[in-house]
């Protein structure tokens, strides 16, 4: 890949539409539709029902990122609310994730891994989200008092990696997530501190201006317990200048930096855009982990791609790049664990599991019938 689309993200966001953020400035938060004035007042009131029902939130860096004159711009598809999400459609906990939450905060799926979920706030809310439950008033799935959580996970001895998520863990103060840190190093068998998060996305400055974090990132993660940084870059113009400091920032502090998201209508659901998207975070250190199956949550009607569609899309996408750009397994989230795609042909899909609730699962080859316009496997039929 050439050079010249870092060059055009590059100046997007320090364009007309944003100023670049001095060191130690705060980027500015949105929280409703009408205070964004390249939105017309008639759409904004059209749009209110759907922030009502689904939170949104946004900041002036990450809008600035949006090409305005262009309807159908990948980055104002993913932070802009739609009418379509009022659509009776989806299941607000699509994986039954309440299945796997033996303690308030915690989901315990896989042997090896716990998810302490510590915070309910994200920098931005992405409208695909497949825990946006979350975020509603009624939920209380999440807890900050994770003392629970951690008794679990420490009585616990399989259970070697932790994923903080939530909502956005690095959306927390640097105090909290150093009393974390500290919390999770004292439990000898967590070898894995994982942090989920899209701030390196939505404000880049969070990470690459907080000397203090950095400093938490050098203690904690350790040649032999390392912190993994879990990013979640979903279009190649998030990959701005900004983006690519703070991710050096993670790397350059003995983090880890990965990347995972979904596969979603109108962002990245085009090889060429999946694969610069790819390429790029190989070149900055931050290579494709997960590519994810959308899942069936209420809401995300406009954003799914069926499984068939998705699967050509990703491996022509994978084709276009070296083997370090080509590192993502392309899974579904669903309840029974992760199902990885692994073929098709013209009359079958053949699926893995990857990762599995029931550990004898773990490893099984199967196969369903194709079915172009399934986009989940519960509607994919046994052969």
């Amino acid at each position: 890949m050439s050079e010249q689309p870092l060059r055009v993200v590059q100046a997007r966001a320090n364009g007309d539409n944003l100023k670049p953020l001095r060191a130690g400035k705060r980027v500015r938060y949105v929280r409703r539709i009408d205070q964004i004035p390249q939105i017309p007042p008639e759409l904004a009131a059209r749009l209110g029902p759907v922030a009502e029902r689904y939170v949104f939130r946004a900041n002036n860096y990450y809008l600035g990122l949006i090409d305005w004159e262009d309807e159908n711009d990948p980055i104002r598809q993913l932070i802009i609310p739609r009418e379509e999400e009022l659509r009776d459609w989806g299941r607000l906990d699509a994986s039954n994730e309440a299945a796997i939450t033996p303690v308030r905060g915690v989901q315990h799926k896989y042997t090896d891994t716990v998810l302490l979920l510590c915070n309910e706030v994200c920098g931005a809310y992405c409208r695909y989200c497949f825990r946006k439950r979350l975020f509603m008033d009624e939920n209380d799935e999440v807890t900050k008092d994770i003392s629970e959580g951690l008794r679990y996970i420490e009585s616990h001895p399989e259970v070697s990696n932790v994923l903080l998520t939530g909502g956005d863990p690095l959306l927390m103060s640097t105090r909290r997530l150093v009393e974390i840190f500290e919390a999770l190093r004292a439990i000898d068998h967590v070898r894995v501190i994982r942090i989920g998060s899209k701030m390196p996305a939505f404000d880049p400055w969070r990470v690459k201006n907080d000397e203090t974090l950095l400093a938490a990132f050098r203690k904690f993660s350790t040649p032999g317990k390392r912190i993994y940084l879990m990013a979640h870059f979903d279009h190649p113009r998030e990959l701005t200048e900004p983006a690519i400091a703070g991710i050096d920032a993670c790397i350059r502090n003995g983090v880890i930096c990965v990347n995972q998201c979904p596969m979603i209508r109108g962002i990245n659901d085009d090889p060429g855009t999946l694969a610069e998207l790819y390429s790029t975070l190989s070149y900055i250190g931050c290579p494709p982990y997960y590519l994810f199956q959308g899942r069936p949550t209420a809401g995300n009607e406009p954003y799914e791609v069926p499984i068939v569609q998705g699967w050509r899309i990703f491996q022509e996408a994978l084709n276009r790049g070296s083997g370090l750009a080509r590192r993502a397994r392309f899974c579904m989230s669903h309840e029974t664990g992760k199902v990885e795609i692994l073929a098709v042909d013209d009359e079958r899909i053949y699926l893995r599991y990857h990762q599995a609730k029931d550990p004898t699962d773990l490893g099984r080859f199967f196969v369903r019938r194709r079915n172009d316009e399934a986009y989940w496997l519960d509607q994919l039929e046994p052969v």
